[in-house]
């Protein structure tokens, strides 16, 4: 199998701008995201990241064209993400790039326009206990998980969850408030794989959970590329035909003629 190549893509805001942030994510969470994904993946893989502050928010549609799977967390700069961009990465979602969602990028331009809803939520900061269960054991982005796992603090996500319905739910949240929230949901669009993934809340330390990166890891591979894609109409010549033809060409039916409706 061809190496993986993965971009991380972060907003890279939140770190700049709040002490506690910087203070637990030094780096970025998207170095973070990407050190976890180095760690686990070996020589398979090829973790590159990129950030809302570079040109093109590193996202020229080359290094597109070179992405296997793009992985996304963003929260307060949604609006100042590019819509030249959005468009470049709905078009390779669509030819079969892979595309992973982690937590507040729920409200991103790119998972609302791939979602076609407001993609809403409910939600509380108190720093209390999420229990995430696996309800689909089988899944292959559930690989290596218990029945469930905990994050101790965290930020509360509660249904409803203004999204399709999940092709396939993976895992399921439970919070020391009561709520529960579909927390592992995947669709397909087009060629591509989408994978959104609720933990990664900045002021937790969520993305050097040994759960939270094994997840990742896992959906990574999940999402990869399959087989071969078509994004356009192209026409098909008649020598090109899987079987010899004669070409006709069209027609003009009037009253009168056999066949005439």
């Amino acid at each position: 199998m061809s190496q993986l190549r993965v971009v991380v893509w972060g907003e890279n805001v939140h770190e700049k701008e709040n002490e506690l942030v910087a203070e637990i994510y030094p780096k970025g969470m998207h170095t973070v995201i990407a050190e976890g994904l180095e760690e686990r993946g070996g020589d398979g893989i090829e973790v590159s990241t990129a950030t809302l502050q570079e040109p093109e928010h590193g996202l020229t549609e080359e290094r597109l064209d070179a992405t296997d799977v793009l992985i996304w967390w963003g929260h307060r700069a949604h609006g100042q993400v590019d819509d030249e961009v959005v468009d470049r990465i709905q078009k390779r979602v669509l030819q079969g790039m892979g595309l992973i969602v982690l937590h507040s990028g729920h409200y991103s331009k790119i998972f609302k326009r791939l979602m076609g809803t407001t993609c809403s939520i409910t939600w509380r900061e108190a720093g209390e206990k999420e229990r995430l269960w696996v309800c689909n054991p089988g899944h292959p982005i559930a690989a290596g998980i218990d029945r469930y796992f905990e994050l101790p603090n965290t930020e509360m996500y509660g249904e409803p969850f203004a999204v399709p319905a999940p092709e396939e739910q993976v895992f399921v949240s439970w919070f020391e408030g009561g709520e529960v929230f579909r927390s592992g949901c995947c669709w397909r669009r087009g060629n591509g794989k989408i994978f959104y993934f609720r933990p990664g809340h900045e002021t937790y330390p969520i993305f050097y959970d040994d759960n939270v990166r094994r997840v990742i890891h896992n959906a990574v591979q999940w999402a990869r590329p399959q087989g071969l894609w078509i994004d356009s109409c192209p026409n098909i010549p008649v020598e090109k035909a899987p079987e010899k033809i004669e070409e006709k060409g069209p027609k003009l039916h009037k009253p009168g003629d056999e066949g005439y409706k």
